[in-house]
């Protein structure tokens, strides 16, 4: 009687709920709902590989037009093809949207929106903080979500961290959060999402290790990193590297230039040695969203915090001066032979910022085709990846490089050496040539320079 009263006075005890726990089991047994946000060259490959490992996947992008095509089985991604898009939308496993109301019913919620620079040179951070609102408002606890947008060291923590903590859900236990840098290279057709290596780094411990088993789901490597801000440096790190190293190789060219020497010879003599030296290029200035641009994010963040860099500053400098110096290098080609810029027909050969894709952001072709018909120049294109290529009011339309259109120029100009383009021919056909990115190695004539 005694037991059964003590009993009776004691209340039940309400398990805990391990929501990690069960997260976790719902990645491995491929149960996990991924929403990925942001469906461009970083969302919408990676969309399709959760999909392709067994996920269910909702994309969600603003933008209707390209929400239509991709129901429509229509990549507007190049390195997506038609066939890969289909095969994900025949199985189910990937429903592209514009809607966000299913968002409480995802596991997991990838963010891959756009971080531009504004004109005065800050972040951007307007489309993060859009997303972060629109998953504030709707997640649900239990709830992975992981920023991939490159940005600078601490936006997870600073931006994301406080609203979703504005729920009383605890980050760690209820909610988790981390930052995943991306590493997509367009283009490249040797390595994607599969075996580029991902980094990851999660606000709590437990953050982490959800993070790095979603994405070990798929990629074959995994680094985990102790925090969010280490994992947002590790990227900015990166393309820094590649910016200052090109900005060394281009004054390189430039000075060689200056000697008569030719800077093509000299890093491929000097890649013979098997230790010490990594070999990189120069070329006709710096394209695309992530090279021209984590640098500066990563200034700005640094003279925030009272730290002033200056290889930064320099390789800016450097890598901005090439187009102009390609301009002129160009005139004094032409000038060499007779002829002045003003009034010649220049034929620029490629003007996508970086070989086999369509992007044209922060394109080098852009400012060069400015600066020739700043000199006076009549300016043509050849791109078979940018049929129109608009340039405030005007607007040009590539040309096919036939014989007949080279040999009607006065100099032709490889900005970007896409596989397409024919160089022996072009070499036969072009009066003057002027290779910006050794697209010609090999081809020896009085008429051929190169940078």
């Amino acid at each position: 009687m005694h037991t059964s009263t003590l009993q009776q006075q004691i209340p039940d005890v309400v398990p805990v709920k391990d929501l990690a726990a069960q997260l976790i089991e719902k990645i491995r047994t491929r149960d996990a709902h991924i929403g990925v946000v942001g469906l461009g060259y970083v969302g919408l490959p990676l969309a399709l590989e959760a999909a392709a490992a067994g996920f269910p996947v909702l994309g969600i992008d603003v933008n209707r037009a390209i929400v239509d095509g991709l129901r429509d089985g229509r990549s507007h991604v190049l390195d997506v093809t038609d066939t890969r898009l289909g095969e994900a939308l025949a199985a189910g496993n990937f429903i592209p949207s514009t809607e966000w109301g299913a968002i409480g019913e995802l596991d997991v919620v990838i963010v891959c929106v756009p971080t531009p620079l504004r004109k005065t040179g800050d972040p951007d951070l307007t489309y993060v903080m859009a997303a972060t609102e629109a998953l504030a408002s709707r997640i649900d606890e239990g709830t992975l979500v992981v920023l991939e947008s490159t940005t600078y060291p601490g936006t997870t923590e600073e931006v994301l961290l406080p609203r979703l903590q504005a729920l009383e859900l605890e980050v760690g236990r209820d909610l988790f959060l981390a930052f995943s840098p991306e590493r997509v290279d367009p283009g490249n057709r040797e390595y994607g999402a599969k075996n580029i290596p991902k980094v990851v780094g999660g606000v709590t411990p437990k953050c982490a290790e959800i993070a790095a088993t979603l994405y070990g789901q798929w990629a074959e490597k995994v680094v985990t990193v102790s925090s969010t801000r280490v994992a947002e440096m590790v990227k900015l790190l990166e393309n820094t590297f590649r910016s200052v190293n090109i900005a060394l190789v281009n004054e390189m060219a430039m000075m060689c230039a200056h000697m008569g020497i030719d800077v093509w010879e000299v890093i491929d003599a000097a890649a013979s040695k098997p230790f010490g030296f990594m070999p990189f290029y120069p070329g006709p200035g710096l394209g695309g969203h992530c090279i021209p641009i984590d640098p500066i994010y990563l200034r700005w963040k640094s003279r925030i915090d009272g730290f002033e860099p200056q290889f930064i500053d320099l390789a800016e400098r450097v890598n901005g001066e090439m187009p102009l110096f390609v301009a002129r290098r160009s005139m004094e080609l032409l000038n060499e032979r007779g002829k002045a810029m003003r009034g010649s027909r220049v034929h620029v050969m490629g003007v996508a910022y970086k070989r086999n894709v369509s992007d044209i952001r922060e394109s080098p072709a852009l400012r060069i085709i400015a600066e020739l018909q700043g000199f006076g120049a009549k300016v043509s294109y050849s791109d078979p990846f940018v049929p129109r290529l608009p340039l405030g009011e005007a607007t040009l339309v590539a040309e096919e490089p036939s014989p007949q259109v080279l040999e009607a120029t006065d100099l032709v100009v490889i900005v970007t050496d896409h596989a397409a383009f024919d160089y022996p021919l072009t070499a036969r056909h072009a009066p003057l040539l002027f290779d910006t990115r050794n697209a010609t190695k090999g081809i020896e004539a009085d008429h051929v320079f190169r940078l």
